[in-house]
């Protein structure tokens, strides 16, 4: 069964006393908990996940945590989160930064559910439909941010995400295609002295940087670690 608390049990219990036997196969099956309550706490704020979006992780707000201190270094004026999914970090952004956030994905059911976390926590995001690998944004940003798929196809993953969108988790060339397409695509969208703030695997910072160094051979390069003390996110200086 899924390692979860004597908390999340009596909610569930609380919402479905009609159905818990059926909520405990699932959970024995490794169903996520996050779907079956609905929402889950992200940086203090509620977003609604159901199987049509990743459910949004502890590293993830590690990286909002981050993105907020360094963009408050900026004087930006907008900001693109690209594959968005359930708009975690584009809401989250939003109600701790005073600048303009568009967000896009590929899949019209994760716009659907981003757009209602939108709505109910009450920030103002322009969403929109759109594949990155084929296509591009018509607008430069100060900022591009970034959690893209980034599992390779052979790695190992927990068995709770057999029930999320597999295209949120997995990327081709060893998990490396959305960064590489982020960076062959930025000098295009992304404006003079902009940044790219990215989540990335732990094993995958050094091959990361020297394809952004082949693009910006003068840029400053950080990667910083996660609360496990792993490579996870990278801050792209432009």
């Amino acid at each position: 069964m899924n390692n979860i608390g004597y908390a999340d049990l009596k909610l569930l219990k609380e919402l479905c006393p009609n159905d818990f036997a059926n909520i405990k196969k699932k959970l024995e099956a490794h169903y996520p908990i996050q779907y079956l309550i609905g929402y889950v706490d992200f940086y203090n704020t509620k977003i609604n996940v159901n199987e049509d979006v990743l459910i949004p992780r502890f590293e993830t707000e590690r990286l909002v945590e981050l993105a907020i201190n360094f963009l408050k270094t900026k004087n930006y004026t907008n900001l693109l989160d690209i594959g968005t999914g359930s708009g975690a970090i584009a809401i989250t952004l939003k109600k701790n930064l005073d600048i303009a956030i568009d967000a896009c994905d590929i899949s019209s059911k994760a716009l659907d559910i981003a757009k209602k976390n939108s709505l109910d926590n009450s920030v103002n995001i322009n969403f929109y439909e759109m594949d990155i690998l084929k296509t591009m944004p018509n607008i430069k940003y100060d900022c591009l941010i970034s959690n893209p798929p980034y599992v390779s196809n052979t790695e190992y993953t927990s068995p709770e995400t057999k029930y999320e969108p597999s295209i949120a988790l997995y990327a081709e060339d060893d998990g490396l295609a959305f960064y590489k397409r982020i960076l062959d695509i930025s000098p295009y969208i992304l404006n003079e002295k902009g940044s790219i703030i990215l989540e990335i695997g732990s094993t995958q910072g050094k091959r990361i940087r020297d394809y952004a160094l082949k693009i910006y051979p003068n840029a400053q390069i950080t990667i910083q670690k996660d609360y496990n003390n792993y490579d996870r996110y990278m801050f792209i200086e432009i």
